[in-house]
């Protein structure tokens, strides 16, 4: 090709036009010398390489060029003696990556340079395919949670209305355990096709979980759209799924969330409608994301931390209420009640922090120390009092506290340790026990009868009451439920539930305590229908540790 004339001046070590183009000539890799002027850019000398490029020269000019014109001219109207860049050449099927250097040999020569170009087109699609299989499951062939989020935050970009559906499967878990990871993976694709099937076009599906599919479902008109696709994506997982010689149903449960324009978080989507898949199950429908719970869930996880610390710290405290005997009056036990005031000065109520301690465990910890205070509180008061002062100490057993700690040797070792006998304790259980491993649980209710403890069902009639475990552990005492009891004289059939339950005791020899008696008369009432003790603010609210005991030396002296 033949090159333009060439300025030796503009070149470092006074070289001419042809050492110049010799030197590009011996380069590897694509490289032409550039003039501008007149706003064009033109090639004034390029080498083999560039030429076998392929680049299209025509009348001295190249597209490449004339697409790099714009840099070129910037390039040569700044003080820089080298610049390099990336630049994609072509259309989207056949384009071209390129790492692009721009060379003058002085900041004065501001018409000509140097171009000297490097194909990174197959390195660029490595690391795009690499990407790609990155953000794809395996599995399926879908977006994985990676990739799916990367479809919401285009969405996103977008600023179009949308939903993320988050499915889960109902049973996968075991089914995974029971027949094998074959089959599992045999259902996932399977379940992958039906919801496939279920989508509009313009749908993604992605799995983003192990058991649990996401869907990027654009909103056209009303946000009821999201629902009615959940309902035909649970019809469609409704119809039996045949896997090998078994036909097996696997229904899966559904949790929307909306996105709006101004969302910016995809990871916090996919989470929301995570957490409505949570209620999902809990409901047996589809759910739809509600902020307020959220706020909530995360309130309860703040809660947990700081009730860790204050666990470990040893900063709860226990107080005292008062059981009756409705014949006499006399008190003849306490209930040992944890109660929580936060370092701040909040009064956290029991209803509150309970259930946080008992989904994270902590009621383990927790339970331990109420068992080893109650002792210690109930032994004090034995000295106070010269000997025996008279009453039991009564606490509660949570099912988790049953079912995760060796609760018979944590009992055994607070008694001793506080220098008690067995019959001192009443330890009160909920119906809820009976759920989860009956044989256990009454193999350690045996086990703590064995240590002399009385046994007392709380919250009887609310909860799981079946009759046949009822007469076979070694229940004592019966808890009637506030909620029976409260308003008692003016509910006729309040009045009859507890006459059944009072019956009911008796038939199978065990003694009742009512709770929530607020008046005289309502004690007197259940007295006279047979109920043998009483627990209420009539007698007196929780107290600490002194005034249960002032109220104890008046009352029973």
């Amino acid at each position: 090709m033949a090159t333009a004339a060439l300025d030796p001046t503009d070149y470092p070590l006074g070289l001419d036009a042809s050492v110049v183009v010799r030197m590009i000539e011996m380069m590897s890799i694509p490289a032409a010398v550039v003039e501008v002027g007149g706003g064009t850019v033109t090639a004034s000398a390029t080498n083999k390489a560039f030429r076998r490029g392929g680049f299209g020269i025509v009348n001295g000019r190249a597209r490449l060029l004339s697409a790099l014109a714009e840099r070129i001219e910037a390039f040569l109207a700044s003080g820089e003696r080298q610049s390099a860049f990336a630049h994609a050449h072509g259309e989207a099927i056949d384009c071209r990556f390129f790492e692009v250097t721009l060379s003058r040999s002085s900041p004065m020569v501001r018409n000509r340079c140097v171009v000297m170009l490097v194909d990174q087109t197959a390195q660029h699609l490595s690391e795009r395919s690499l990407r790609r299989e990155m953000k794809t499951d395996a599995l399926t062939g879908l977006p994985n949670r990676e990739g799916f989020g990367d479809l919401i935050e285009q969405a996103m970009a977008c600023a179009r209305r949308h939903a993320v559906l988050v499915v889960d499967l109902h049973r996968f878990g075991q089914l995974n355990a029971c027949m094998g990871s074959l089959v599992g993976d045999e259902l996932l694709i399977t379940v992958a096709r039906r919801i496939k099937g279920a989508l509009r076009a313009r749908d993604t599906l992605g799995r983003i979980g192990g058991d649990e599919f996401g869907i990027l479902m654009a909103i056209d008109d009303q946000a009821e759209e999201a629902q009615v696709l959940a309902a035909r994506i649970q019809r469609a997982l409704a119809a039996p799924f045949r896997l090998t010689d078994y036909e097996i149903s696997v229904e899966g449960a559904v949790g929307i969330a909306y996105g709006f324009e101004g969302d910016d978080d995809a990871e916090e989507m996919i989470r929301h409608a995570q957490f409505a898949v949570k209620r999902a199950k809990q409901s047996g429908r589809s759910e739809i994301y509600q902020p307020a719970a959220f706020t909530i869930a995360r309130a309860q996880f703040a809660m947990e931390t700081e009730l860790r610390h204050a666990v470990e710290g040893r900063r709860l405290r226990l107080h005292y209420q008062p059981i009756c005997d409705l014949g006499s009056g006399r008190i003849i036990k306490f209930e040992a009640l944890a109660r929580w005031r936060t370092e701040d000065g909040r009064e956290i109520s029991p209803t509150e922090f309970i259930p946080v301690a008992e989904e994270s465990g902590l009621i383990v910890p927790l339970g331990r120390w109420a068992i080893q205070e109650a002792a210690s509180t109930l032994a004090a008061w034995d000295a106070a009092a010269g000997g025996d002062c008279g009453v039991r100490m009564a606490v509660n057993l949570s099912a988790i506290q049953l079912q995760r700690d060796a609760v018979v040797s944590v009992i055994e070792a607070a008694l001793t340790a506080a220098g008690l006998n067995g019959d001192r304790f009443t330890l009160e259980l909920t119906e809820s026990v009976m759920v989860s491993d009956p044989d256990r649980i009454a193999g350690t209710m045996l086990a703590l009868k064995g240590l002399g403890t009385t046994l007392a069902l709380d919250d009887f009639g609310t909860g799981y009451s079946n009759l046949a475990y009822l007469q076979k552990l070694p229940i004592d005492i019966l808890k009637i439920d506030r909620s029976f009891v409260a308003g008692m004289l003016a509910d006729r059939d309040k009045i009859a539930i507890v006459r059944a339950i009072l019956s009911l005791a008796q038939a199978l020899g065990m003694r009742t305590t009512a709770e929530g008696i607020e008046s005289i008369e309502l004690g007197q009432t259940l007295a006279a229908l047979g109920c043998n003790y009483g627990q209420g603010y009539v007698y007196a609210r929780p107290l600490d540790g002194a005034a249960a005991w002032s109220m104890l030396a008046d009352r029973n002296a």
